[in-house]
């Protein structure tokens, strides 16, 4: 084992703070990563306050993480020392299910390994980002691409992939319309990610105050839903509609917004159920779905399509003694976009 510095949360809703955590020791197929930068999610929040139920505590959160390979199992055939890696929010599953051999890891339908707050094969807690090293097996890495640089490449792991997979699975693209609710951690890479690939995209957010931003990043319009007028104007428009927002919505109000055959679909958890009317989805012949974020051949692809169209996340870099004060300031919305932490400062 070995002992490394983290920051965690010692209790449920109880502010983070510096600790050291174990290692496990580097296995055959095991990769050590030095942590260099790790996203703050709304995720990390949500599960260290137990907003999406009970958790395992002391609590290292973190599953936005970039780094480089320090040691590699002898077994390892993916990786070697001082490659540019990353690790997302899995880092284990069956393997063996209909679902993992489809590279779709994220359903794995034996249970997959959360990066932390998850107990591994080996029946030890997981913990996350927040953390100055992680030994992760080489099938749950990443390769970082060498156009990105690793502090805007760590929200990828999540923020990244999570809308990645979706605007893909939907066929996001050329003559199709695309609206990303909510402007934040995930819509902003929402944005860039359905306008690099052809689609007309358009923000649904509470005000207009990131509209500049919105129209930088790639939107082609940016409205406001607490405009009543937008509703009106936007009936029947979209082919989808990927909401990022993680408080609960009125979905018949925005499911109005579909063509037909369109499809409304959450990336954004709120903890609490929503209500619905069925009418909504039986006009239209649309649908209303949910995804969570990606396999693990997926995230590469996704990585790798950012790199070739030259964007990573929009990101503030912040010390390790500021993430309580993060954490605050993502539930006020006031960050652009993404919190990174530079785990030197760990």
């Amino acid at each position: 084992m070995t002992t490394v510095a983290a920051y965690a949360a010692p209790a449920s809703k109880a502010p983070l703070e510096r600790t050291t955590i174990e290692r496990r020791e580097v296995g055959e197929f095991d990769v050590l990563i030095d942590i260099k930068f790790a996203g703050i999610c709304h995720s990390d929040i949500h599960q260290a306050r137990e907003g999406w139920g009970e958790a395992t505590f002391p609590m290292v959160p973190g599953h936005e993480i970039a780094g480089i390979v320090s040691e590699v199992g002898p077994g390892v055939t993916k990786y070697q020392v001082g490659d540019r890696v990353g690790v997302g929010c899995l880092v284990d599953s069956c393997r063996e299910c209909e679902n993992c051999k489809a590279g779709l890891e994220q359903y794995c339908t034996g249970g997959n390994v959360g990066t932390y707050n998850s107990v591994g094969k080996d029946g030890e807690v997981t913990y996350g980002g927040y953390s100055e090293k992680i030994v992760v097996d080489e099938n749950f890495v990443v390769r970082i691409p060498d156009g990105l640089s690793l502090d805007v490449a760590a929200p990828l792991l999540c923020a990244g992939i999570t809308t990645y997979s979706p605007l893909r699975h939907w066929n996001a693209g050329p003559g199709k319309k695309v609206a990303i609710l909510g402007m934040g951690g995930l819509g902003h890479m929402g944005v860039k990610i359905a306008h690099a690939l052809g689609a007309e995209v358009t923000v649904l957010s509470q005000s207009l105050r990131k509209k500049e931003d919105g129209l930088k990043l790639g939107a082609d319009h940016y409205y406001a839903t607490s405009d009543e007028n937008t509703f009106k104007e936007l009936a029947g428009t979209f082919d989808l509609i990927l909401s990022t927002v993680s408080a609960p919505l009125n979905l018949d109000r925005f499911l109005s917004l579909l063509k037909t055959d369109g499809a409304f679909v959450n990336v954004g958890a709120p903890e609490e159920p929503v209500a619905l009317n069925l009418f909504s989805v039986i006009g239209g012949r649309k649908t209303l779905a949910g995804s969570g974020i990606g396999g693990i051949q997926e995230t590469q692809e996704m990585l790798d399509f950012c790199a070739e169209h030259g964007f990573g996340a929009e990101i503030e870099l912040i010390s390790a003694d500021q993430i309580n004060e993060a954490y605050e300031r993502v539930l006020s919305s006031d960050v652009r976009y993404r919190f990174v932490i530079d785990t030197a400062t760990i």
